[in-house]
């Protein structure tokens, strides 16, 4: 599977060749939402058994954002210079050894710190998954591409909430963390087994630390990549605020069963899925400004749709789940899309793009979780309001800094 020398995609892939490499790197870019989604039915019992507060155990959340937007920094630039396959070798191990701390940990402080640890092992699959379809697809095939990745990542937030309802009723929240780490040993074998290095010697940037932060500085003064990257980021904010707002929402304030938590987080999962099968399929005959620009528009409307529902109480619990079930699923039309395009402008540097797109996706998700932790006062409104403004900022960014 080694592309060819030269800037340009690869075009040497077999049909059998590209499913297959889908579904690997589909499998790979499944840590985020395993390591996220697994675990947030376990947050109110973990509390409980931690003697922790609700502000300090969505802390375990804020801080996986923030290794994981630092990890991603990292490991992105460093494999435009080094080489995709080691590091991703060596993050998927790091990986494995934390999250086996993870479940050792005694109190809430240590779990916030290897929580910490977990995500930077963690990003290395993430952005170097982004990465290697770069070094083979191109424009909206690269886009195409992408989405079926999302529909392979789906399967991860679709069984996690299940998986992680059930082993807190089987087990504790501790049994999550080690099939965590499990999952991170078997993904390590199948890269050693399956996965060849995409980025050979000949196409990769000869810099240093400096010239990383260069590679950066070109990226973000590039304006159309800055708007797709930062609206790429506000959008997946609100993500993040669901994350830490809808487990004390579901499971305390409507009176959900943990192991039934799954349903509901399920239904966004089954939007994001749809939507990307829906991506891959118009985004070659659309466009994918296009359908990127259609994403921000629906964004913004469900998501001031959700703060309606969250202040008036209209619908009850239907009124919070409809809202975002339209908000995951547009996020499917902004993910893919937006990544292929800031790809594009920098084709020799998909590493660093890719690593920008995460790392400031997950700085900004940080503190989307700590400002619905803040304000947290034991209804929907905190998360409403992040998810709202999240929306309404991803719009307006579309519309001052990519629009054609």
């Amino acid at each position: 599977m080694s592309p060819p020398p030269g800037g340009g995609a690869a075009t040497v892939l077999t049909p059998g060749q590209t499913r297959s490499l889908i579904f690997i790197l589909g499998t790979l870019t499944a840590f985020g939402p395993l390591s996220i989604d697994m675990y947030l039915p376990s947050m109110p019992a973990l509390a409980a058994d931690l003697d922790a507060p609700t502000a300090r155990v969505q802390m375990t959340l804020s801080s996986y954002f923030i290794g994981g937007a630092l990890g991603q920094m990292l490991f992105g630039p460093l494999s435009d210079r080094f080489g995709r396959r080691p590091l991703l070798l060596a993050g998927i191990g790091l990986y494995v050894l934390t999250s086996a701390l993870c479940a050792l940990s005694t109190g809430v402080e240590m779990l916030i710190a290897q929580r910490f640890l977990q995500a930077i092992g963690g990003s290395a699959a993430t952005v170097l998954a982004r990465a290697i379809v770069r070094d083979f697809f191109s424009g909206d095939q690269a886009a195409r591409v992408l989405s079926l990745i999302m529909l392979v990542m789906g399967a991860a937030p679709l069984l996690a909430p299940f998986i992680g309802g059930y082993l807190l009723l089987w087990f504790d929240w501790r049994a999550i963390f080690w099939t965590l780490s499990g999952f991170g040993a078997i993904c390590f074998v199948l890269v050693i087994v399956s996965v060849r290095e995409s980025h050979p010697p000949d196409r990769r940037l000869r810099h240093g630390l400096v010239g990383i932060l260069g590679t950066y500085g070109r990226i973000i003064q590039h304006r159309a990549a800055r708007g797709y990257l930062l609206a790429n980021a506000t959008a997946y904010g609100g993500m993040f605020a669901f994350f830490a707002g809808s487990p004390f929402i579901y499971i305390r304030l409507y009176d959900i069963a943990p192991e039934n938590y799954g349903y509901l987080f399920a239904c966004n999962v089954v939007a994001l899925m749809a939507v990307s099968l829906l991506n891959a399929k118009l985004v070659t005959r659309m466009g994918a400004h296009r359908l990127f620009s259609l994403g921000t528009v629906l964004l913004a409307l469900s998501g001031v749709a959700l703060l309606f529902t969250a202040l008036t109480g209209f619908a009850g619990l239907a009124g919070i789940v409809v809202p975002l079930f339209i908000y995951i699923g547009c996020l499917s039309l902004i993910g893919a899309n937006s990544l292929a395009l800031a790809l594009g402008r920098f084709p020799q540097a998909a590493g660093s793009v890719s690593a920008l797109t995460g790392g400031i996706s997950f700085a900004f998700g940080s503190l989307c979780t700590g400002a619905v932790g803040f304000f947290h006062d034991g209804g929907a409104l905190a998360m409403a309001g992040v998810i709202a403004a999240t929306g309404m900022i991803t719009l307006l960014l579309q519309m001052s800094l990519t629009r054609q």
